[in-house]
């Protein structure tokens, strides 16, 4: 490797000589010193070069913002940089230059809009900003997978590419299979059930999904990755909720554990939920929705706005902002959800995130009979 460190991995002391690689963030030049920031995915440094060595001092004059560069040097014995560590050089190499001026602005002074931030996304991103978003994320995803890894799920890879479409009400993507229809998965939902009834009773399915759904809301998304879980010999969807609220937990602990600097310079506060977390059950949930001045029909669904009110009845009498909603009208939903005996509720839960829906789940209906009776009742 060019580099022997990441300039987040150095320290004092450090004998012997170092090399780092980055791309130039700043230049400054006072007196006879000549100041220049280099940063990578780990942090930035200050690399310190005088005017005494001549040689190097004119071989630097030329550097531009994001020029990719290659440092040798060793860490300042008394170092004067105010931000990172202090490397006084011994050789400056030039690994790429970049177009002056750049394309977008990168010092933070001007906003480009955010189709020009795409087409440049590759610069955009060298913001730290924007970088631990990424970290954030993926320590997200860590904290998930340690959690379902260590309580006996195993992770499985199904297929993208479809037949026909696994659950309704999301527009399909279409493509062509070889002179077929096929279709982006929507949700991994009939694999999973596949491996349920393969014997493989603990899965989950970390992978992409598409839905052709043409809106600019931030509720909907053409394609996203989502964690599918899936478990078999359950007592009902309480055994369900249990799970994803300790994923949920795991995650989020796993990031406020591994991201605090990543958190700081988002100015963002995340604290773990408490659990268990609050559970709103129909057809309770109409009378509390009536007491907010919301009405909405006996046995009909919840609409965006009664999510939000829920959101806020919560917050209020639970001081939570996770919550779910469980035991939905059997008639709003689809023929192998499980229905509750003797009633028109079904064990279907949802998780909402102060006011958005973050997942759909419960207890699927195994029984060869009633699942051929519901199909019935449903029309199909």
């Amino acid at each position: 490797m060019l580099r022997t460190h990441y300039i987040g991995e150095l320290r004092q002391p450090l004998g012997g000589s170092v090399r780092i690689t980055g791309w130039v963030e700043r230049v400054k030049e006072v007196g006879r010193l000549r100041f220049i920031w280099i940063r990578d995915k780990t942090g930035m440094a200050q690399v310190t070069v005088s005017k005494e060595n001549k040689a190097l001092f004119e071989k630097t004059a030329d550097l531009r913002l994001h020029d990719f560069i290659l440092v040798t040097g060793k860490l300042a014995e008394k170092p004067i940089a105010k931000v990172g560590v202090e490397i006084i050089p011994t050789e400056v190499k030039v690994l790429s230059k970049a177009e002056t001026p750049l394309p977008i602005d990168v010092t933070g002074h001007i906003k480009s809009i955010l189709s020009t931030r795409l087409d440049w996304r590759p610069i955009d991103l060298r913001n730290p900003k924007n970088a631990a978003i990424l970290k954030i994320q993926a320590t997200l995803v860590e904290g998930m997978q340690e959690y379902l890894n260590s309580n006996g799920f195993l992770q499985v890879f199904t297929p993208c590419i479809i037949g026909a479409g696994s659950e309704g009400g999301a527009e399909l993507f279409e493509i062509d299979y070889f002179g077929q229809k096929a279709y982006l998965r929507q949700d991994p939902q009939l694999h999973r059930q596949l491996l349920m009834v393969a014997g493989l009773d603990k899965i989950y399915d970390l992978g992409p999904n598409w839905r052709a759904e043409p809106s600019h809301t931030p509720r909907h998304l053409c394609e996203y990755r989502a964690c599918a879980v899936e478990l078999s010999y359950i007592e009902d969807e309480r055994d369900v909720m249990k799970v994803e609220e300790e994923l949920v937990v795991a995650g989020i602990k796993k990031v406020v554990e591994k991201c605090e600097d990543e958190l700081r310079l988002l100015e963002k506060e995340v604290e773990v939920p408490k659990t268990p977390f609050p559970v709103l059950t129909f057809p309770e949930i109409y009378d509390i929705l009536e007491d907010m001045g919301k009405k909405i029909p006996y046995g009909e669904d919840l609409d965006r706005e009664a999510e939000k009110l829920l959101a806020k009845y919560v917050k209020e009498k639970y001081d939570h902002d996770f919550f779910f909603i469980d035991r939905f009208p059997y008639r709003v939903k689809p023929f192998y959800v499980m229905k509750i005996d003797g009633t028109e509720w079904a064990r279907s839960i949802d998780l909402i995130y102060k006011g958005l829906e973050l997942s759909s789940g419960g207890q699927r209906e195994h029984r060869y009979e009633r699942l051929v009776q519901q199909i019935k009742e449903k029309g199909l």
